[in-house]
């Protein structure tokens, strides 16, 4: 059964809210600005309302896999599987070459879903490094620091094991942004 709903996840990740989005608008985000499938790039190119509808969709998804693998009344390790596998097809849609958006959007869904208690780590974490270092992009890498910490603390590792490598390919999609936050501070 763990099979198929992984499956299913990965498909659901798979549907782009962004790319529809920009449809709306006329616009292909893949050729604007950062030419990334994500909310941030939708509201940057088309707006605060392309924003919001993106954040929204792609956090759905997150919610939609969680709330149907309970639903299913499937075991927390697989359900914790879905929520990787729906951030990895959000990260690398096969129907658009592997090209996706960066998964926070989707993450943000799966975290609070998941776990509200686990998640509040991921907000006090971003907040934290956001007020010394003024940047969003390593406020986010700050508040995944704490919340696999927090995973960590509550002897969890072994079962969001899948989460968190989620959570590094999202890091790695970000690598560009990071490192232009950390080249902007020096």
């Amino acid at each position: 059964m763990f099979g198929w709903y992984w499956l299913f996840s990965y498909i659901i990740g798979n549907f782009m809210t962004a790319y529809f989005v920009g449809k709306i608008y006329k616009v292909n985000l893949q050729q604007e600005r950062s030419k990334n499938l994500g909310a941030r790039n939708a509201g940057s190119v088309i707006g605060k309302a392309a924003f919001i509808w993106t954040l929204l969709g792609d956090s759905l998804k997150g919610v939609l896999v969680v709330g149907l693998g309970h639903l299913w009344h499937l075991d927390e390790w697989i359900i914790i599987g879905g929520a990787a596998w729906v951030i990895v097809g959000h990260l690398f849609p096969i129907w658009l070459k592997f090209n996706g958006g960066k998964g926070v959007a989707t993450f943000i869904g799966v975290g609070l879903a998941l776990s509200p208690s686990l998640f509040f780590w991921m907000i006090i974490g971003t907040a934290f490094v956001m007020v010394f270092t003024r940047s969003l992009t390593l406020g986010m890498v700050g508040g995944f620091i704490f919340y696999v910490g927090a995973i960590i603390l509550a002897g969890k590792l072994e079962l969001y094991s899948l989460l968190v490598l989620a959570i590094v390919c999202m890091l790695i999609k970000h690598r560009s942004n990071i490192q232009e936050s950390l080249t902007r501070g020096k």
